[in-house]
C-alpha cells in the first residue's frame, strides 16, 4: 500500500529543536553563558548524542564548532586506562550529569557552563628571549585556549580524585563540575586556576 505524499504537511516533516536534548533529557533552552568572551567557544547546539566522528578534527578553530560536552567526553578518555573507549567515556559523563541533577536540582548543561566559565583563566606565563636571557611574562589567554584548560583541569581533578579511591570516576566528575560552578577553593580546576593566575601576576 503505497503513502501518497500529499497527505504529509511540511509541518510532521521538520523537527523542533526545542524537542532535542541531550542525552534524551536535558533541555538546550534557557542555558546562560555570562562570560561574553567565551560565547563563540562554547558549542550548545542542539544535539541528542554528542557525536561528530571528528568532522571539526581538520578545520582552523573547528572544535569551537563542536559540542561542548562532547569535548569533555573526549577528554575523560586522555588517560591510558579509557584511551580509545569513547562509549565508556560517553557513560561516565552521562551518569555524571544524571548526578549533577539529583544533587543540584538544576540543569546539568547550565552546571557544566557555569563550571567552565569559572574555572578559566584569564592570565597566564610565557617565555620571551630578550638578550639571551630567558624572562616570563605575564599574558591574556585567548578564549579558546581558556575554555580548553578548563575542561583539561575539570578532567585531571576527577581523575585525581577516582585515582585508588572507592569513590567511582562518574561521581568524581560530578563533584567536581558542581564544586567549580559554585567557585568552590575545593575544586581542582578552581585550584589550578589561581595558581596559574597568581604566577602570572607576580611576573607582570
Amino acid at each position: 500500500m503505497e503513502v501518497s505524499q500529499e497527505n504529509i504537511s511540511l509541518s510532521e516533516i521538520m523537527v523542533d529543536l526545542d524537542e532535542l536534548k541531550l542525552f534524551g533529557k536535558w533541555s538546550y533552552r534557557d542555558i546562560v553563558i555570562l562570560d561574553p568572551s567565551l560565547k563563540k567557544y562554547i558549542s550548545l547546539k542542539p544535539v541528542i548524542i554528542p557525536h561528530t566522528a571528528g568532522r571539526h578534527a581538520h578545520r582552523r578553530f573547528g572544535k569551537a564548532e563542536a559540542p561542548i560536552v562532547e569535548r569533555l567526553i573526549n577528554r575523560m578518555m586522555r588517560k591510558a586506562k579509557n584511551l580509545g573507549k569513547k562509549h565508556l567515556a560517553y557513560n561516565i559523563v552521562k551518569t555524571a550529569f544524571d548526578l549533577i541533577y539529583i544533587k543540584t536540582k538544576e540543569n546539568p548543561l547550565q552546571v557544566f557552563v557555569r563550571a567552565i566559565e569559572n574555572a578559566a583563566p584569564r592570565e597566564e606565563t610565557t617565555r620571551i628571549m630578550y638578550g639571551g636571557i630567558v624572562y616570563h611574562v605575564a599574558v591574556d589567554i585567548s578564549p579558546m585556549r581558556r575554555v580548553d584548560l578548563a575542561i583539561r583541569h575539570i578532567s585531571e581533578g576527577s581523575y585525581q580524585c577516582s585515582f585508588r579511591s572507592v569513590k567511582p570516576i562518574e561521581e568524581c566528575l560530578a563533584d567536581e563540575i558542581i564544586a567549580a560552578a559554585a567557585y568552590d577553593s575545593r575544586s581542582y580546576a578552581i585550584q589550578r586556576k589561581e595558581e596559574i593566575e597568581r604566577i602570572a601576576l607576580s611576573s607582570r
